[in-house]
């Protein structure tokens, strides 16, 4: 099982995320950084452990308020060797093939308008998004597994940056639907004994940021 540590952007920052109440996000304190900036907080991460591959959420592009594409640029070229999964609210075509140049397309459930595009572009990643019980995206997305790329990335936004544990029901939920597509889980990861749990149903990795920067989990955990 593969972990994959997480960055948020806001106004080139990286900001800590809480239950996703992104209107709250604050400018990161980090023992693996000196400052909030992106390429300081990914090199703490990459000294942590050789992570190959990093999520980047772009919130400003998310919430329609500009974008991070300069700080997208600048760990492009930091870190050439990282693969980048970037969800930055991409929502048409133009918007997935702008993102292609720093990394790989992300499709947030919740900043999708037509399931066509996630049919349409099947080398994406897609991110089932849901607050609670309540799936945010356009039902047919999550009623028509069949639309699903091959890479799937289940999201319980409520959990994010809480410490409540993985949503292990969700993710069998999923997993009863998805087949033989790649799952990795997102969202309240505490211990080295949750990512044990999520490996033992099956997913194929984990998006953790805040128990990394709490030292919650160490080296021999993400061995």
């Amino acid at each position: 099982m593969q972990v994959i540590p997480v960055i948020d952007l806001i106004a080139g920052q990286v900001v800590r995320a809480k239950m996703g109440d992104r209107d709250a996000y604050r400018p990161i304190v980090t023992p693996l950084a000196a400052t909030p900036d992106p390429v300081d907080v990914v090199a703490g991460l990459l000294r942590l452990a050789p992570f190959p591959t990093l999520y980047v959420a772009d919130l400003d592009a998310i919430r329609g308020v500009g974008d991070n594409f300069a700080a997208l640029a600048r760990l492009r070229a930091a870190f050439p060797d990282l693969a980048l999964w970037i969800d930055n609210g991409a929502a048409d075509a133009k918007a997935v093939e702008a993102t292609r140049t720093y990394g790989a397309p992300v499709l947030g459930s919740e900043s999708q308008r037509d399931p066509a595009l996630v049919a349409a572009t099947p080398d994406a990643l897609l991110s089932l998004d849901f607050r609670g019980d309540a799936f945010q995206g356009p039902p047919d997305l999550l009623a028509k597994p069949q639309l699903w790329p091959e890479q799937l990335i289940v999201m319980t936004l409520g959990r994010v940056g809480s410490g409540a544990g993985p949503d292990l029901a969700r993710l069998a939920e999923i997993r009863a639907l998805a087949g033989a597509r790649r799952l990795y889980a997102a969202g309240g990861v505490r211990n080295g004994a949750d990512l044990a749990a999520l490996a033992n149903a099956g997913a194929a990795g984990v998006l953790v940021a805040s128990a990394l920067h709490d030292g919650r989990l160490d080296v021999a955990d993400l061995v």
